[in-house]
């Protein structure tokens, strides 16, 4: 941490009127430019939300002209640079292009507190402006950022129907699936199928099961970087739509270390058959959970998840039993 940066910062009780006025210039500006990204960013997917957030940013980009205007009728047209970072304890904003890989309620959710945060400057500035013009601006914008809630609900209502509204969520079932679903289950049936002979045919082979763990362990773990890669690699998103590659590389990465080392880990257990037996459960329980997995997220009927599952992994696992045991 920079500490002889942080000497350096004011707190917001030791700034001038002019000072605060000028901050909350540069906070309006920061605010209106970051709805309008979010409203670029969702407008081919969510044109609904994006128009709200397009009426949001109107609405500072007015409040910044009151601001500017008090300003140079008090302490003329040189507008001194200071921002959020300056001022130590004040609220700070996550850059635009961190927001763009979070969910569309995450965003909704970022913008209400967003305002939250502005309302409360307000208030706190209000109470130490000294000249009444200022004082009441800084008061009616406190207001005005507590009532952006009831006014992004009612810009939601005037471009949020029913049926945008219901577009937007199927989108946004979408790309959830796509992003971390799919990845994340095809990582979890490979590590938990894939890894059933190995560790099975080790364990009948040795009846050791410290052996057996450290197999079991090794080629969750490989299993897991191998796929989350493969994944990663496979597609960049961009033209298939579905989603971040490093999202997707990792809910499928860890979703196959998962799969493997759910039936390895019994194998701590000293004595062989009631490791094997506690694995022998974990795995059926693997088994049942990625087909009521694929009947819940993917609409695949629970019978032919069943049947494609948990039959081939009780195969899988018989192949590994029998090659042990000869």
């Amino acid at each position: 941490m920079n500490l002889s940066f942080m000497s350096t910062r004011k707190r917001l009780t030791d700034l001038s009127e002019r000072e605060i006025l000028a901050l909350a210039i540069a906070s309006e500006e920061d605010d209106a430019r970051i709805y309008r990204s979010w409203a670029d960013f969702l407008r081919a997917d969510y044109p609904a939300t994006a128009a709200v957030f397009d009426g949001m940013s109107e609405e500072e980009d007015g409040h910044r002209r009151q601001l500017i205007d008090t300003f140079t009728r008090r302490f003329g047209d040189a507008i001194p640079v200071i921002r959020r970072e300056h001022v130590a304890g004040y609220f700070s904003r996550r850059p635009a292009w961190m927001m763009q890989n979070l969910s569309l309620e995450t965003i909704r959710a970022e913008a209400a507190g967003m305002e939250r945060d502005a309302a409360d400057f307000y208030a706190r500035a209000a109470q130490q402006s000294l000249d009444a013009g200022t004082r009441k601006l800084l008061g009616d914008l406190a207001a005005a950022e507590r009532g952006h809630e009831n006014r992004a609900a009612e810009l939601s209502d005037r471009h949020l129907d029913d049926d945008s509204r219901a577009e937007e969520d199927a989108v946004a079932h979408r790309d959830f699936v796509l992003t971390w679903v799919q990845p994340g289950l095809a990582g979890l049936m490979d590590g938990s199928v894939s890894t059933l002979a190995p560790i099975f045919a080790v364990a009948f082979a040795t009846q050791d099961p410290w052996t057996t763990f450290l197999v079991g362990l090794a080629a969750s773990i490989g299993a897991g970087i191998s796929m989350g890669f493969t994944e990663a690699a496979s597609d960049d998103g961009v033209i298939s739509g579905r989603g971040s590659p490093l999202k997707r590389g990792l809910s499928s990465g860890v979703m196959t270390a998962v799969g493997g080392l759910g039936h390895a880990l019994p194998y701590l257990i000293p004595d062989f058959w009631t490791a094997t037996t506690i694995a022998i459960m974990v795995v059926f329980v693997e088994l049942w959970a990625i087909a009521w997995i694929q009947n819940r997220w993917m609409q695949t009927p629970f019978w032919r998840a069943t049947l494609q599952v948990v039959v081939g992994g009780g195969l899988v696992l018989a192949v590994g039993v029998l090659i042990g045991s000869g």
